[in-house]
């Protein structure tokens, strides 16, 4: 938009200043913008902010011999024309410019400057990281800037969840987090001493992940995992992990064969040649959020439709092997690119085999391999229930049949027809005596017997072991009732059918068990003693079901 304002500006001027004869009524002239100008101006951008931290202040923090190396050499692969053709490539390695609040004013012109929701955006981050207890006693991540003290640290380095809330704030939604640090105490990590004495004694070193704020960033890549040791090497001269994440820039990491290295393809490429390097000591790590096409790429451009792809950066996943037509392709997380056709996956840890498929993969397609797994799981259900029917309003629950014991047998179809929605059949049934109040003291016994049919269509939210549904439905109700000979009214019966809406909870017990409620609420017309009336009637109903 900075590029297209002048030229509007301009046009606006020549439109005020000048009327040439011949000009329509009110001196419009007519407006030509530049094409190429325009373009530009709308063209997605690729910025990357690097930061590389060796020095500190504070003498307890041990220099580092290559963070400003790592992002000079990634900035570099990053502005070649030949690889990263970055727009924009910021480096901080410079005192004054690895402060804390030097960083921080960093990412928010950042988030500035890459305004657009289509826009590349990098931020890598070399240094020393720490954990620290923050004001309410939480263990917490940080990162070492420039200034930070060893004494105070929740004070005055740069904490993660701070980080990631200004990462996260960034319009673009191509964005990528690289930390190329570590929390353990070794390597690119000091702890303070009494922190080092508490995790040390606590039993078999273990302890828990520090709590932060859950980032909702597209890509956040780690050089290890938690609770590892972030290595630099003196052979290559580097951060492990960032000299491998360069290297694959060069079209090594280009899995698929598109002409183009993506975010992930890079992360990939560096995580096995690190943990070959380190020879398993050193595991790179993935938090994605957003699954399906990876629209961040680093190098080089698509110039062609790549071959299918099979991927997870899902932690259920990790440490499992994906196999296809029987051949061990990668270690989770991370993907393979594979032959267009059908191809036999599978999902094994060991001598266990999670999932076992067969699909159809053509060329382009990028198939997460959490959706074979929860494809593997039954999609139907057959639920046996109990619970009540009432009518919503207080006339027709003394006039034509107070609330009600029912039995229901439910049937759902998940994904059909469509992905996350689902299609339910039910039928409920209730019989039984009950009497009507017509006067304060006039009690009037029947005998009623209730049956009804619906089907619905719901949508599906699943998380983990608990699904909620919610969607329309429409039903037949059938009510009979019958009174004794004495009465005049003799045996009554009335039949509609009626559109509603019903709701519930799914909680799967195991492979095959699961418990359900459901409620429906249903409108429905009814002639009673010659008077037609517009009455609601509603059901609920709890109880175990079995998938198939």
């Amino acid at each position: 938009m900075r590029t297209l304002l002048p030229i509007l500006l301009a046009a606006l001027t020549a439109c005020a200043t000048s009327s040439p004869p011949g000009t329509e009524k009110g001196g419009l002239v007519p407006l030509r913008l530049d094409e190429e100008a325009l373009s530009s101006a709308y063209t997605p951008r690729r910025m990357a902010l690097l930061v590389g931290i060796s020095e500190f202040d504070d003498p307890h923090w041990r220099s580092l011999r290559y963070p400003a190396k790592d992002a000079t050499d990634l900035a570099a692969a990053m502005q070649d024309p030949a690889r990263g053709r970055f727009d924009q490539v910021r480096v901080l390695t410079r005192p004054e410019e690895t402060t804390r609040a030097a960083i921080l004013q960093a990412l928010r012109q950042l988030r500035k400057e890459a305004h657009r929701p289509d826009d590349v955006v990098v931020v890598y981050f070399s240094a020393h990281g720490t954990l620290a207890r923050d004001a309410t006693g939480e263990l917490r991540r940080f990162l070492v800037t420039r200034d930070a003290s060893y004494r105070a640290v929740a004070q005055t380095a740069l904490a993660m969840d701070a980080l990631k809330a200004e990462f996260d704030s960034l319009p673009s939604r191509r964005r990528l987090l690289v930390l190329a640090s570590c929390h353990s105490g070794n390597g690119k990590s000091l702890l303070p001493k009494e922190l080092e004495t508490e995790l040390n004694g606590i039993k078999s070193g273990f302890y828990a992940r520090p709590l932060e704020e859950s980032s909702r960033a597209s890509m956040v890549f780690a050089a290890c995992d938690w609770g590892e040791t972030a290595r630099e090497d003196e052979g290559l001269r580097n951060d492990i992990y960032t000299h491998f994440l360069i290297e694959g820039l060069g079209g090594g990491a280009d899995r698929n064969a598109d002409g183009a290295v993506t975010a992930t393809e890079a992360h990939d490429y560096a995580r096995r040649r690190t943990f070959a390097f380190t020879e398993g000591r050193q595991r790179p790590s993935a938090e994605i959020m957003e699954v399906g096409a990876d629209p961040v790429v680093l190098s080089g451009s698509i110039a062609r439709t790549g071959r299918p792809e099979l991927f997870s950066y899902n932690p259920r996943l990790d440490g499992f092997t994906l196999k296809v037509d029987g051949e061990p392709r990668a270690e989770l997380p991370g993907g393979a690119a594979v032959v267009p056709g059908k191809r036999t996956v599978e999902l094994t840890k060991g001598d266990a085999v999670l999932v076992r498929r067969e699909v159809d993969v053509g060329l382009g397609e990028r198939l997460p391999l959490e959706q074979l797994l929860s494809e593997a799981f039954p999609r139907r259900s057959l639920s046996l229930l109990g619970g009540m029917f009432s009518f919503v309003d207080a006339r027709s629950r003394s006039e034509l049949l107070p609330v009600a014991p029912e039995l229901a047998l439910s049937l759902r179809l998940e994904d059909r027809p469509l992905r996350d929605f689902g299609l339910m059949f039910d039928v409920s049934f209730s019989t039984g005596k009950r009497a009507l109040m017509l006067q304060p003291e006039d009690e009037v016994p029947f005998r009623y017997t209730t049956f009804s049919a619906g089907v619905a269509m719901p949508y599906l939210w699943r998380w983990e072991r608990l699904s909620l549904f919610a969607g329309p439905r429409v039903a037949a109700l059938y009510l009979g009732r019958s009174f004794d000979e004495e009465t005049t009214a003799g045996g009554q019966s009335f039949f509609t059918v009626s559109p509603g809406v019903v709701g519930g909870v799914v909680l799967r017990m195991g492979e095959r068990l699961e418990l359900m409620t459901q409620a429906q609420l249903m409108l429905t017309y009814v002639v009673v003693d010659g008077e037609g009336q517009a009455v609601g009637f509603t059901g609920a109903w709890a109880g175990v079901g079995y998938r198939f």
